[in-house]
């Protein structure tokens, strides 16, 4: 009877940075397949780089991780607390032969190649000290793997790419571990992923030039290598690398930018990934659909506008409470104090009337701190388009009607601005667009009535004055 294998991923970040886009289109494969197939998500740190590791950007990067509903179904396992597990591999390895000391430096390695006729800016290791005394009071060395002789090329079978094959000439014996005792990544990343049970290797489609290095340690260790899948890599919209003009910017900054988590974890699965012509998926139908046969070879372009768009739609389906929660909480803690003169109703009332009109948090909190402070400036082809002679003189008229209101509310003031309209002869958007400019700065703004009622009588008469000066 056949023992059923619980599928087993994992997402294996180095806190030398904050998590970017391609870190978390990876880390959402691995979380979406295991929730797919019923498996089991791990996080590894992979902390062995001692200079440049920082605990502040693993608390970053997991903070980015859990803001989009991943978390690891296991302990976190810390490279750098493994060292003597990856000591005693070594020892396994170098009794059997299958791996070395190498005393040789960089330099008299080059030198050696070099004067054996090679002209390649990159040249293989000539396997000098596989021979050698293997002394290790001699002096500094690193250990190198001896790759096996017998071998001409090796095969990858990847779940997205298909099979690739590699010419094993490309290879030397590479070193698994630095003089200082510390592993490579390579050895450590095989090391761990047998020791984890790793059963699927879902990552980008930049290391799979390291897989071949990958089953050669498998082998050595007498291990079965997981299965292999890279995914396209993300591209800037010319088809470069993608760049932080691009979108490659911190997780987290999207978060403070005012972009909902699950909008950006749908935006992100789609960056390669796709099941029929949807565009739009809850997380449960992520959950469902998820499959590596659906991710494409190609590399997926990152398009801004694409994922305002899905962050926009998404927006629009929260109540106004629950925006303002939102816009509160994750990108302007201090809107109340921003917009002292509201009350919580009023901050309510003006996110509804905004939120239809904006893509992110960060444009919504703007128009609202615009809408209680007062514009700074005003849109110079508005004001020429609209502030004409005879706006200026109904803007005239209107505040000497509205300073007698006095009940400030929309019942009052309405028949008030449609009277001015009247007597004009004018339509409403002629005297509408004045007030729009002269309350936010520009005429692309909600309805003039509720800002009016928003504003207050006496900081809409002061607005109205500034704007005719």
């Amino acid at each position: 009877m056949k023992t059923h294998i619980t599928p087993r991923v994992r997402f294996a970040p180095s806190p030398t940075g904050n998590l970017h886009i391609g870190g978390m289109r990876t880390a959402l494969f691995n979380w979406l397949y295991a929730r797919n197939v019923g498996g089991a998500f791990l996080i590894r740190v992979e902390d062995t780089d001692r200079e440049r590791s920082r605990d502040e950007f693993m608390q970053s990067q997991l903070a980015a991780l859990k803001w989009c509903g991943i978390e690891s179904d296991e302990p976190l396992v810390f490279q750098s607390k493994r060292t003597d597990v990856y000591q005693s591999v070594i020892e396994k390895l170098l009794s059997e032969k299958k791996a070395y000391r190498c005393f040789c430096s960089p330099e008299a390695v080059e030198s050696r190649i070099r004067a054996s006729g090679v002209t390649e800016e990159h040249f293989a290791y000539d396997g000098f000290c596989k021979t050698a005394d293997q002394n290790p009071a001699r002096r500094s060395f690193v250990i190198r793997v001896a790759f096996p002789e017998d071998i001409t090329e090796l095969v990858v079978s990847d779940l997205i790419r298909g099979t690739v094959t590699f010419d094993a000439s490309l290879f030397d014996d590479f070193i698994i571990a630095r003089p200082d005792g510390s592993p490579m990544y390579n050895f450590a990343v095989v090391v761990d992923d047998a020791f984890q049970k790793i059963t699927h290797v879902i990552r980008g489609e930049e290391h799979l030039g390291n897989t071949p290095k990958q089953i050669i340690l498998y082998r050595a260790l007498g291990l079965t290598p997981p299965q292999f899948a890279h995914i396209p890599l993300i591209l800037s919209p010319d088809g470069g690398k993608l760049s932080k003009r691009d979108g490659a910017v911190d997780v987290l900054a999207y978060k403070q930018e005012g972009y909902l988590s699950d909008a950006l974890v749908n935006y992100m699965v789609r960056l390669g990934w796709s099941h029929g012509d949807q565009e739009l998926f809850t997380k449960e139908e992520l959950i469902k659909y998820f499959c590596l046969e659906a991710v494409g070879k190609k590399g997926a372009v990152f398009d801004m506008h694409k994922l305002q768009w899905i962050n926009a739609t998404y927006i629009k389906q929260l109540s106004a409470a629950q925006c303002c929660e939102w816009i509160v909480a994750d990108v302007m803690p201090e809107l109340s104090g921003r917009t002292l003169r509201w009350s919580d109703a009023d901050r309510v009332m003006a996110v509804g009337l905004y939120k239809e009109r904006i893509k992110t948090g960060k444009e919504l909190c703007d128009a609202l701190v615009t809408l209680h402070e007062g514009p700074r400036e005003y849109v110079e082809a508005d004001v020429a388009q609209w502030m004409t002679p005879d706006a200026r003189g109904m803007v005239t008229e209107l505040i000497q009607r509205l300073s007698s209101i006095d009940q400030w509310t929309k019942d009052q003031i309405t028949p008030v601005i449609n009277e001015v309209c009247t007597q004009s002869g004018v339509k409403l958007v002629s005297l509408a667009q004045p007030i729009r400019i002269a309350l936010t700065g520009g005429t692309h703004s909600p309805g003039v009535f509720d800002l009016l009622v928003l504003v207050g009588k006496t900081e809409t008469l002061n607005r109205l004055h500034a704007v005719l000066r």
